[in-house]
């Protein structure tokens, strides 16, 4: 079985997305019936829905959002990774009052299309020290040239448990296998960051990427992170750019071909229970 730890949901009859006016083939609904439809048939049973950088104002209506849908009878939404502005000032009152809406496990902050410096601010590096304690993840979105800030923010934080998304974001389609593997083995040092093996597709050629194509990238991410910090997501719709929700859990198996069925467990499912606290 499968738990997601990055799903997308897009209702823009309910919430703003700015950035979706010049995203193409995204710039549609991608709604929870359309993905759970699918993900039913290919054994995900439990989700964790992944902020989609809707408008500021609307960030907490998107939490509010998502619990609607993962209170829905026999909903396959487990938990949240809700949206957040570190740099801000007001951060620890919105994080007092993310405290109090149980559907909330962790934030994320955007920081792959942000200025390199916005995660070296003073307001900002404080603000995600106040996660300590709190049980509350804080997942990273960062390109290759990115990453040493990223294990900055690790090294600063050793008690917050921070999670790696789409394998550091490599750029596949370019070439840039050298660059990202060695910043992707040195950041992979830090115990407290969680490797998520998602969204890699999305960074190939998407017409004509094969296994071949991702393989390096999952089986050295998968490597330099060891099966127990390793963490599985559909990004969904993001996936469905370079075919379906299905083709991208297929492509997850055969990667995933020889590995014990223990290690595989730990990546699909295990440790998302773990670190999330999702239950049995």
């Amino acid at each position: 079985m499968i738990i997601d730890t990055h799903l997308h949901i897009v209702d823009q009859q309910a919430l703003a997305y700015p950035w979706l006016a010049g995203a193409g083939a995204l710039n549609r609904n991608a709604l929870y019936e359309d993905y759970a439809r699918e993900a039913r048939r290919l054994g995900i049973e439990a989700v964790l829905h992944m902020e989609v950088d809707v408008a500021e104002e609307d960030i907490e209506k998107e939490s509010d959002y998502v619990a609607s849908v993962a209170a829905r009878d026999g909903s396959l939404l487990v938990g949240a990774i809700a949206a957040c502005r570190p740099e801000h000032a007001d951060f620890a009152a919105y994080l007092d009052r993310a405290l109090q809406n149980p559907v909330i496990k962790g934030f994320r902050r955007v920081l792959h299309v942000m200025p390199d410096e916005l995660s070296e601010g003073a307001i900002f590096r404080d603000n995600i020290s106040r996660l300590k304690g709190t049980g509350l993840t804080f997942d990273l979105v960062v390109k290759p040239h990115q990453l040493k800030k990223a294990a900055a923010l690790a090294d600063l934080n050793p008690d917050i448990q921070f999670i790696l998304d789409h394998c550091g974001v490599p750029d596949i389609k370019g070439g840039g296998y050298d660059l990202w593997r060695t910043e992707m083995t040195e950041v992979a040092k830090r115990p407290n960051i969680t490797g998520k093996l998602s969204g890699i597709v999305a960074y190939t050629d998407t017409e004509t990427w094969t296994l071949d194509d991702i393989r390096p990238y999952a089986e050295h991410t998968i490597r330099s992170f060891g099966f127990d910090r390793m963490v599985w997501g559909s990004d969904w719709p993001v996936c469905t750019l370079a075919g379906t929700l299905s083709t991208w859990v297929a492509a997850t198996h055969a990667l995933l071909e020889g590995v014990s069925a223990e290690d595989k467990a730990k990546l699909l499912s295990g440790n998302a229970r773990r670190i999330w606290r999702l239950g049995a």
